[in-house]
């Protein structure tokens, strides 16, 4: 039986990787488009402004992310700063406790996904974008404020971690509702690119920085300095960024033309949580398979940003100082192989040598397993060079998957690619808890490190099954389809008659309740019992008449009757 189904299983995946990676020539409907723009350098274009302006918007983000995972290594620890002074731990967690506090962030992280795909379909994506980072930034000067007074403030900041995340978790469904607007669909992988390989430097600058203020300063300050950069981008952000070509304020007409022939009609303006096709949505697999890939890709990266500096300090024992430089390099190759693949896959499908299908599963196949085959290595690697040399190329690696799962959204549903953004960040960002996996199964005991990269390696190889088996690259029916359109004020009214619908039924309810009540107490009562008339005879041949007088019995003689009477009055 078990053989049957695993020549099943191979057999399925030899025909979709046929299929995949078949050499026919593809024709694309947007090649149809004979518009073209002006050839001008592509920092005056003001989707490219865009893009670069969210990917620093990005690398603010995700180094605010860092900060704790670097800050805990003084905080928790008997720590030597750059001046050789030796400082003594002021917190005294324990790995469970660490744990909670990092995991406390993914906790507000995922709850915010879904709504915030929503609220980019509905509103003003770009100001959302803006106020996720806005919000996390001040968050990280009050994070920094609070735990001054530890432990009193322990379950606060948990709090504010957790606010924190719920800031940050609109970013993703935001700029893809941003994208939706702005992004001509033959220049989707580039931009997309360019703007969320800004995690990566987020890393890569993040940890450095944060090492560097941690190690010459104090614990707290790259809380300050990150927190003071996000207001200052939200400032340049207001400006640049326009909720659509059509409504932006110094665009050019050559450009807006361009954009808005190439994109057409967007409209889904009046969407609510009503109208969704959520069924279709929920049972398509090719939506799952973007899902699986998010959590895939989500659980290493999250264990590379929280945890790389301890990994380098308690295995391969390199000095915080130096290790925040060595951390870089993985996030520097990340972010060549991301812009890379972007303009390699737009190439190929625009000239038409591939498939939409066969350039995502092509790219995220080549991402996962580089940073599959790299992870299990690290798990038998100690020596530091060889370590860091596999930490560089797993990281390096995953960059592809980014021009994979990470834009599929686009391609299978481009009218609900914020929604499906926030649903697969939502979900993927369960893989925050692996924080308390990781802490777990390390604190103290550096040799647990090995199950942990086994762990991602088992997880990133379910990734590559799954969006080879049941991803597509064709906008999906259900996707054409145009949704229930429903106004503002029609959600109200049929919100207000469902209320008075039930209010009325509550009513009846109760009136039904208490008139049962009334007669249960009528019946039930001695003194409201019906009186039940009996006759017998008196020895005069009177019919006597009984009835029930307070509750006792009496017999009462009859009245005769008009006939019996006897008057003076002769007869007539």
């Amino acid at each position: 039986m078990a053989g049957r189904t695993l020549k099943k299983s191979a057999s399925a995946i030899s025909d979709t990787l046929r299929r995949t990676f078949s050499s026919k020539t593809w024709e694309h409907r947007e090649q149809l488009h004979t518009l073209t723009e002006d050839n001008k350098f592509f920092l005056k274009k003001v989707r490219w402004q865009i893009a670069l302006l969210a990917h620093f918007g990005f690398a603010i983000s995700f180094g605010i992310r860092s900060n704790f995972g670097v800050a805990k290594n003084r905080m928790i620890n008997n720590f030597t700063d750059a001046y050789g002074e030796v400082h003594e731990k002021e917190f005294f967690w324990t790995g469970t406790e660490v744990g909670m506090m990092e995991s406390s962030f993914f906790y507000g992280y995922a709850a915010s996904q879904i709504p915030a795909g929503v609220l980019a379909a509905k509103f003003a994506p770009n100001k959302l974008f803006m106020l996720g980072i806005l919000i996390a930034a001040l968050l990280n000067i009050v994070t920094a404020v609070s735990l001054k007074f530890h432990p009193f403030t322990d379950i606060f900041v948990m709090v504010v971690q957790t606010m924190q995340g719920l800031a940050l978790g609109v970013c993703y469904p935001a700029m893809h509702g941003v994208w939706k607007f702005w992004a001509p669909p033959l220049e989707r992988s580039k931009l997309a690119t360019t703007t969320f390989t800004g995690a990566s430097v987020g890393v890569m600058v993040g940890l450095p920085a944060s090492a560097y203020l941690v190690s010459h300063i104090h614990w707290s300050a790259p809380f300050y300095v990150f927190g003071v950069l996000g207001i200052v981008w939200s400032l340049l952000w207001m400006y640049v960024a326009g909720s659509s070509p059509t409504t932006h304020g110094y665009i050019s007409e050559d450009e807006k033309k361009y954009i808005t022939e190439k994109i057409g009609t967007v409209a889904v303006k009046n969407m609510t949580l009503t109208t969704l096709p959520w069924k279709e949505m929920m049972t398509s697999t090719a939506v799952w398979a973007i899902i699986i890939c998010s959590f895939c890709r989500s659980w290493s990266f999250f264990l590379l940003l929280g945890n790389q500096l301890t990994y380098m300090k308690d295995v391969l024992h390199i000095d915080i100082k130096n290790s925040g430089l060595i951390a870089i390099f993985p996030q520097l190759g990340m972010t060549i192989v991301t812009l890379t693949s972007g303009q390699l896959s737009d190439y190929l499908r625009s000239s038409g040598k591939m498939s939409t299908e066969a350039v995502r599963k092509s790219v995220n196949t080549f991402g996962f397993t580089v940073e599959a085959v790299m992870l299990g290595s690290l798990a038998f690697i100690r020596d530091p060079v060889i370590a860091v040399t596999c930490l560089i190329i797993a990281c390096s690696g995953a960059g592809a998957v980014l021009s994979g799962f990470n834009v599929n959204h686009f391609d299978i549903a481009p009218r609900y690619a914020p929604i499906l953004m926030g649903i697969a960040n939502g979900l993927g960002a369960i893989a925050g808890v692996g924080g308390i996996v990781t802490n777990s199964m390390t604190f103290e005991n550096p040799d647990g490190w090995k199950w942990v990269f086994l762990l991602a390696m088992s997880i990133d190889i379910c990734g590559i099954i799954f969006f080879l088996i049941f991803a597509k690259g064709d906008v999906l029916p259900w996707a054409r389809e145009p949704e229930k359109e429903e106004t503002f004020n029609e959600f109200v009214r049929r919100m207000s008659t469902m209320v008075r619908s039930l209010s009325r039924r509550t009513r009846s309810r109760s009136t039904d309740t208490n008139y049962a009540k009334m007669e249960e107490e009528r019946v039930n009562s001695s003194e409201m019992k019906a009186c039940h008339k009996t006759e017998t005879p008196t020895e005069d041949g009177v019919l006597n008449e009984t009835k029930a007088v307070g509750g006792s019995l009496e017999v009462v003689p009859e009245e005769p009757s008009q006939k019996n009477l006897k008057t003076d009055r002769p007869d007539v």
